[in-house]
């Protein structure tokens, strides 16, 4: 049986794509024949503390010579010192979600320091796997590593079949991504304060914890943008619970700013939604032309166009939700990743 140790920063059960990236290949890897071992690096990557660092350290430290050990990037672009320590004992590969300095809302500093550590860090993994072509590209670009040393694993997507909606005077919007800068509900609010005369309300779904200045700021912004009724912040939801936040939607809707991936539009589509969305990264890659409605980057008056457009025309909704579930159909399922994972895993051991 291959073994393979699994390190990870904070609660793997966390409700976010890239968590739940992870949980998916790991019960994968686990249904292929594979022994997984987890190993929690606890809190505050990126930015984690001395001690916490420390402990990581030891952990990884204990494992046996030659193991074979993936590092989510959260926490491995932070620990250079450690991956240095670390190369030539075990085989190290890294999982990057997308490049840490990219993230939204960083000072100038911080992103310098994260770009500084994680290209440092990656330069000791024997393997690099990320989620996307997009991700790839900004890996070579930004930290130098060689494209035979990267491999591109994008994530599953659940098939849900044709889903029925009953007819409704009013468009259920839906956003689902942690509440943080990054993710763009400013933008999307903004947006729709020009909506008015239309009836809809958008569900927001994700974590409010992740970055609560962000969530007061939006919340404080509803009353100014009249919105306070036309807007529900759910929080987290248990991954059982939020397919039935896609089956009651009408259409998906996010303005995010950058992502790796966007495993939210994926599994939009695969609930026959038609999508819009934005931002840099895998964004584009990731839409469908004739399902989905790509608005650039930070673009409010091609966000509204779009909005206007689904929430005036329920034909195009139609046509954009057929489109929809034909584009799902011919994505990658989870045991196609687990597969392609568990491949470039053996490669790396090579």
């Amino acid at each position: 049986m291959k073994k393979l140790f699994f390190a990870y920063p904070g609660n793997l059960d966390t409700p976010t794509g890239g968590y739940g990236y992870d949980r998916q290949i790991i019960a994968g890897l686990r249904d292929l024949g594979w022994s997984v071992e987890l190993i929690s690096l606890g809190d505050g990557f990126p930015f984690p503390s001395q001690s916490t660092l420390a402990k990581s350290r030891d952990m990884l430290a204990r494992l046996p010579e030659e193991a074979l050990l993936v590092v989510d990037g959260l926490a491995f672009g932070t620990m250079a010192d450690i991956a240095s320590a670390l190369t030539g004992r075990l085989q190290l590969v890294a999982l990057v979600h997308h490049p840490l300095c990219r993230e939204t809302g960083l000072s100038p500093e911080q992103s310098e320091a994260l770009l500084d550590s994680e290209r440092k860090a990656l330069s000791h993994a024997n393997h690099v796997i990320v989620t996307s072509h997009a991700t790839a590209d900004q890996v070579m670009d930004l930290f130098g590593i060689a494209q035979a040393s990267i491999s591109v694993i994008l994530p599953g997507t659940e098939k849900h079949g044709r889903i029925q909606r009953s007819a409704s005077e009013q468009v259920r919007l839906l956003s689902v991504g942690t509440v943080v800068p990054r993710k763009g509900y400013d933008l999307l609010f903004s947006a729709l304060a020009n909506l008015q005369e239309y009836d809809w309300h958008l569900d927001i779904v994700g974590g409010l914890d992740a970055d609560p200045a962000c969530h007061a700021a939006l919340v404080s912004s509803l009353p100014e943008h009249r919105l306070t009724e036309r807007v529900t912040f759910h929080g987290a939801v248990a991954p059982c619970d939020l397919p039935g936040f896609y089956r009651s939607a009408d259409v998906f809707v996010l303005a995010s700013r950058y992502e790796g991936y966007g495993m939210a539009y994926t599994e939009a589509l695969a609930h026959g939604l038609p999508v819009i969305g934005s931002g840099g990264g895998a964004v584009e890659d990731t839409l469908p032309e004739d399902a989905a409605i790509y608005c650039g980057i930070e673009d409010t008056e091609r966000l509204g166009s779009a909005l206007k457009l689904l929430l005036s025309d329920p034909n195009a909704r139609r046509d954009m939700a057929q489109a929809a579930e034909m584009a799902a159909a011919a994505l990658p399922d989870w045991r196609d990743a687990a597969t392609r994972f568990a491949g470039a895993l053996e490669g790396a051991e090579k």
